[in-house]
């Protein structure tokens, strides 16, 4: 009989070290649910990343087609930013509900 409940002592033991042993492998501060939600965040922020990117390109292209003196964008530009108009034009806003 003693050896049969020093086995039974033992496995107790081992499954109670085990199951501690998962805790901390779940919950500890470099645990894996740590680990899930920091690359739930480094997805966020890689798509954010790709916005500006993209964001970035886009306003070198005007820069570039500025500084070149393309004069459809710059009327364009003056029309959408600055509300120009030209002489004889005259300015409708529309004002949606």
């Amino acid at each position: 009989m003693p050896s049969f409940i020093n086995k039974k002592f033992a496995l107790y033991i081992f499954a109670a070290v085990f199951l501690v042993g998962l805790i901390y492998l779940f919950f500890n501060d470099a645990g894996i649910i740590k680990y899930v939600s920091l690359k739930s965040q480094i997805k966020q922020v890689q798509t954010q990343i790709d916005s500006v990117k993209l964001d970035n390109r886009r306003l070198e292209a005007e820069i570039d087609s500025l500084k070149k003196k393309i004069p459809a964008k710059i009327e364009q530009t003056a029309r959408e930013k600055y509300n120009m108009i030209r002489k004889g034009e005259t300015s409708i806003k529309v004002i949606e509900k």
